[in-house]
């Protein structure tokens, strides 16, 4: 593939991704806004104690076998026909099993609604085992257009679902009913929207051949689950519904922002990096690349979000949440850095480690484990301050791996990364001390955002930052 040809590919996944990525996030936004001011804590709380299980049966639906469709050079039909029957029959696998546990899962965090309400809430895996092998060849072709589409009619029709049944006064079944609705649009357009049809034939081979490459990410993908779920099954177990409901309500406006940000290139990083995985050389230019643009935006986007965590809750949905604010502002850190991480693994599941990727990761996950659980008397915030703490410092885990293979010393990731971060922190403070005085709580969020955006671009521009000319320039271009 010629240069010009994957530069244009890049970009153009790079522009999709940020309009997908920006209009995911005004959706969840408003329609966010309306169920938390509709809804309790404790609605949040019981749907988040179930969040492990359902991340969980989704792994194993997929198990790791749409990364290994992205990453083979040679793709054919029996590949994909492999995986979407493989797919839906452990689909149907899990949510048997899973339906005849509800009422061990109830007991265990002590709520008997929980046995109806996951009985419901489960068929959003089942339903989406039947596209994923769709979504796999969506992100292999790059038809990063066509999933801003599928995502954002998915999130319009079950957001309007999701909020009518809050205001019928369906509590936390409105957001079950949403999260199923969402997944059952989403899976029907992925089915319109490419052009491959499964077949009533299965071939054993092309799942043998991916297996040794997808088990591995199917074991990371499950301790993957266990890490970002850690807190709602503790704090389910051991403390009231109204703290995970708090933790959820924080976990998910962090998310939004870290959403927004890794789906700008989270769809194009794996495919463009695994595309020049041949060169070495090629590839740590495109990594490092990849890295400065990631920092120029999550730094000053996730940071920024925790210094008006404060206004937009209030704002947002209610003083009630208030709680939640610490947790999102200290959650913010760790979205800042993900994207990071997420670029590290890319890199080496571009040269088919998966192995490395699984040990690392169960390690990861164990140091968490025990650092939270040693946090667990102390309370919420403690424990999220542990948790944000390893997985900062694990970036350092990963680039050791990564430099085995492409040779990028951590002086050049520094490099790459540092001035945005340092930047940043300073347009941040200059941001509060500023509009310290503003007493007016829309005037303050109005002002932080204007003038955090302002200096950042004065600052980018003064310190001729090249990934800031090149990002005007591609959107000056496209207009």
């Amino acid at each position: 593939m010629a240069e010009q040809t994957l530069k244009e590919k890049t970009a153009k996944g790079l522009l999709w991704g940020s309009i997908n990525g920006g209009i995911q996030q005004i959706l969840n936004i408003a329609f966010g806004i309306f169920l938390a001011r509709l809804l309790s804590p404790g609605d949040y709380g019981l749907i988040g104690m179930l969040g492990i299980f359902m991340g969980i049966a989704t792994v194993l639906q997929d198990s790791g076998f749409s990364t290994a469709l992205i990453n083979r050079k040679e793709i054919n039909h029996d590949d994909y026909n492999s995986v979407f029957w493989f797919s839906f029959s452990v689909g149907i696998i899990c949510y048997v099993i899973l339906f005849f546990c509800a009422p061990l899962i109830a007991d265990f965090f002590g709520h008997p609604e929980l046995t109806n309400l996951s009985r419901v809430l489960f068929l959003w895996f089942l339903i989406g085992s039947t596209s994923i092998a769709h979504s796999a060849m969506l992100t292999k072709k790059l038809m990063v257009k066509e999933r801003t589409k599928i995502e954002v009619c998915s999130l319009v029709v079950s957001g309007f679902v999701g909020v009518l049944l809050a205001y019928k006064g369906f509590a936390y079944w409105g957001i079950a009913i949403q999260t199923v609705t969402h997944s059952l649009v989403g899976s029907i357009l992925r089915w319109y929207y490419v052009p491959w049809k499964p077949t009533f034939t299965f071939a054993l081979r092309p799942l043998k051949e991916m297996y040794s490459f997808g088990v591995k990410i199917l074991f990371t993908s499950i301790f993957a689950q266990i890490n970002a779920n850690i807190f709602s099954v503790l704090l389910g177990r051991f403390y009231k519904e109204d703290q995970v409901g708090y933790y959820t309500q924080g976990n998910k406006w962090m998310t939004m922002g870290y959403t927004f940000i890794w789906s700008m290139i989270g769809n194009v990083s794996l495919p463009v990096l695994s595309e020049v995985a041949l060169d070495v050389e090629r590839q740590r230019q495109v990594f490092r690349k990849m890295l400065r643009f990631v920092s120029f935006i999550s730094f000053p986007a996730m940071l920024g979000l925790a210094l008006v965590a404060p206004e937009l809750i209030v704002i947002g949905v209610s003083d009630k949440w208030l709680p939640c604010v610490p947790v999102m502002q200290l959650l913010c850190i760790w979205g800042a850095v993900t994207p990071i991480s997420n670029l590290y693994t890319h890199v080496l599941l571009s040269h088919g480690k998966s192995d490395i990727y699984l040990y690392s990761t169960i390690i990861l996950g164990l140091v968490q484990l025990i650092v939270v659980i040693s946090m667990l008397s102390l309370g919420i915030y403690y424990m999220v301050l542990a948790f944000v703490v390893v997985n900062v410092l694990w970036i350092f885990v990963w680039h050791y791996f990564v430099n085995r293979y492409i040779k990028i010393s951590i002086l050049d990731v520094a490099k790459d990364i540092l001035p945005y971060c340092f930047i940043a922190l300073i347009v941040l403070c200059i941001t509060y001390f500023v509009t310290k005085s503003i007493s007016n709580i829309y005037m303050l969020f109005i002002a932080k955002i204007l003038l955090a955006m302002f200096v950042y671009g004065i600052f980018m521009h003064l310190a001729d930052s090249v990934i800031f000319k090149e990002s005007f320039t591609f959107l000056v271009k496209r207009k």
